[in-house]
Order: C-alpha cells, then sequence, then structure tokens
C-alpha cells in the first residue's frame, strides 16, 4: 500500500470496502473460510452461553467449555433453540 500513488490506494480501498475482492490463491480462500466458520461456531456458542446466563442458569465449568469448544454449527444451533427453554444448563445436552 505504501509503494501506491494516491489514486491507486484509493481505488484498492474501495475494492476491498465493498467486499468485492476474491483471494485468488486456494491457500487464502481456504484459511478465509476457516477462519469464518471458527468464527460463526464461536459466535454462535457466545450466544448459547448468553442465552442461559441470560436467563439465570448456573453452568458449571464443564458445561461451559463443552459449549465454548464446540464447533458443530448445527449443533450450535440446536443449543441455542434449547437453551431458551430448559430447565438447567446440563439439560441443553440431554
Amino acid at each position: 500500500m505504501a509503494s501506491l500513488g494516491e489514486a491507486a490506494r484509493q481505488a484498492l480501498e474501495a475494492v476491498m470496502e465493498t467486499g468485492g475482492y476474491e483471494y485468488q490463491s486456494e491457500f487464502a480462500r481456504r484459511y478465509v473460510a476457516q477462519g469464518r466458520a471458527e468464527g460463526e461456531a464461536r459466535g454462535k456458542a457466545e450466544a448459547v452461553l448468553a442465552v442461559l446466563r441470560g436467563r439465570g442458569l448456573q453452568l458449571s465449568p464443564e458445561a461451559e467449555q463443552r459449549i465454548a469448544a464446540c464447533t458443530d454449527l448445527a449443533q450450535l444451533d440446536k443449543w441455542i433453540g434449547r437453551a431458551l427453554s430448559v430447565g438447567s444448563a446440563d439439560g441443553l445436552f440431554d
């Protein structure tokens, strides 16, 4: 970026801001996709924990770790739904 002229720098920044850039190498695409999936799983796990805590349910360290470590998006979606109605945090896993 530092070696670009002002017009080129602004054009590149505009492309990057609009999301129009696509990585060209398979390596970059793979790791960007992996990072997005990990971020999505982390966000869903945080949502499960937030719902349980918001409902005033006590979480054991083991339950908290199990939820935080989960990377299965379908499982996390199920837990989000269950977190709304379970009677205890451990009931989430039944």
